[in-house]
């Protein structure tokens, strides 16, 4: 099945906030984040949209032609974090006061995969990738994904990601993705899988 890809501009940042609002609504980590249902549906979107901003500026999201998906990237050079990743010291604060500043977790969850994230050689970050509820299962996630890591095989990348749920684990496992270290415990909440992929060579 051939899934159309493109990348999104800053004319798509209303879809892809959208977009990954409805993708998340149901995520572990969105629900520790912002817990409870009528908070999460007043409140995530902010969360989104900064991040959707962070990546627009300086990373690529590729989104498929019906804009029922998308993914975020960041190129990672080695030992370093990157101008403008909420994984810096400031970052997660300033995302804070963005988002919801009473909210100490949006910052928490900044500060905490900025602390396992490896560092010492340059790789691809898959910040997130949504897909629209009622289109998942479809393999549209295994396209976009796909589609960066055959360029990483080609370059000789690694690439790394936090799976945010067991189910999303079991997704990245198929891709070639490693568990790297020990899962991450949120406080009082769920896991995260912090994940690793050496590039394939032919």
């Amino acid at each position: 099945m051939g899934v159309a890809i493109r990348t999104a501009g800053d004319g798509d940042r209303e879809l892809l906030v959208r977009l990954l609002d409805e993708a998340f609504q149901d995520d572990p980590v969105s629900g520790w984040v912002f817990p409870g249902t009528e908070y999460r549906r007043t409140t995530h979107h902010r969360l989104m949209g900064a991040f959707t901003d962070i990546v627009l500026a300086g990373g690529r999201i590729d989104v498929t032609e019906d804009g029922s998906a998308c993914a975020l990237w960041m190129s990672m050079p080695a030992d370093d974090h990157g101008a403008g990743d909420p994984a810096d010291d400031e970052g997660p604060a300033q995302v804070r006061r963005a988002v919801d500043p009473e909210n100490e977790r949006v910052e928490m969850i900044g500060r905490l995969t900025a602390d396992v994230h490896p560092t010492g050689r340059a790789h691809e970050y898959l910040w997130m990738i949504g897909v629209a509820p009622g289109r998942q299962g479809e393999g549209l996630g295994t396209a976009l994904i796909g589609s960066v890591l055959d360029r990483c095989d080609r370059e000789g990348l690694p690439a790394y990601l936090e799976a945010s749920s067991a189910r999303s684990r079991l997704l990245y496992e198929r891709l070639g993705f490693v568990p790297a270290g020990e899962p991450l415990p949120l406080p009082d909440g769920p896991h995260m899988w912090p994940m690793w992929r050496e590039p394939r060579t032919p």
